[in-house]
């Protein structure tokens, strides 16, 4: 098992979570600065309200043909409250766990949240990116802050997100006819390249593969656990 650790404490005060995000922001790096992409995953986070518990589950995928490598999990309990803007209090414990019963990190993760398009530039996907030391994108399926114009109808078309007019992300349309989705950095890349490669993962579905297919496996766990009455591995 991988061990990863953490940069900060995470049984803390809302308020103590906002400090801690202004003093890791510093560390996210908005260029590029990938290895070589063989392997990258796409996470995600459940949450099961009866026993107040989160799951998480990541999918890791050759690149870059999509095809599956290896997929890990984990189950923490659930001991920060749903705030937006301090989702990483919440969520990354228990991401950490799963990422470290990979056999290898991948080379760049895709998470089903923002990054740099964030209150304080610095939500889950960069602190998830900042902990694992890896390049990682924000893709959220809704606008947490920020304004737009709605790109264009054809698939591979985005319009930039502002706010207070700076670029803080992508609005993308990675399907014709569909809803855009919100890209934003995480973390050891620029919003270009997050674009592209995003694009480069998208196989005719609104949500790109990666965390299309780490939000079923989580959906498929919580299932699997129901009918088991709980019971974790």
């Amino acid at each position: 098992m991988l061990v990863l650790m953490p940069l900060n404490e995470w049984s803390v005060t809302p308020a103590r979570a906002r400090e801690i995000q202004l003093e890791l922001r510093g560390r996210v790096e908005r260029t590029d600065r990938l290895p070589e992409l063989r392997r990258i995953a796409g996470a995600d986070v459940g949450i099961d309200p009866i026993r107040k518990q989160v799951i998480a589950g990541v999918v890791v995928f050759g690149f870059p043909g999509l095809e599956e490598l290896e997929r890990a999990w984990a189950v923490r309990p659930l001991e920060f409250p749903y705030i937006p803007g301090l989702l990483s209090f919440r969520e990354i414990p228990v991401l950490l766990e799963a990422f470290g019963r990979l056999e290898k990190l991948p080379d760049l993760v895709f998470y089903d949240g923002h990054g740099y398009a964030h209150p304080r530039r610095f939500g889950i996907s960069c602190h998830l990116g900042v902990l694992l030391d890896r390049p990682t994108v924000g893709c959220a399926k809704s606008r947490l802050i920020g304004e737009y114009t709605e790109p264009a109808s054809a698939a591979g078309s985005w319009s930039p997100l502002l706010d207070e007019g700076e670029t803080i992300g992508a609005v993308v349309r990675t399907r014709a006819g569909c809803r855009p989705i919100f890209v934003s950095i995480g973390h050891r890349i620029s919003l270009p390249r997050a674009v592209e490669l995003t694009l480069a993962v998208c196989d005719g579905h609104r949500i790109p593969r990666p965390t299309r297919e780490a939000d079923r496996y989580v959906r498929r766990l919580r299932q699997a656990r129901d009918r088991q009455g709980g019971r974790s591995r």
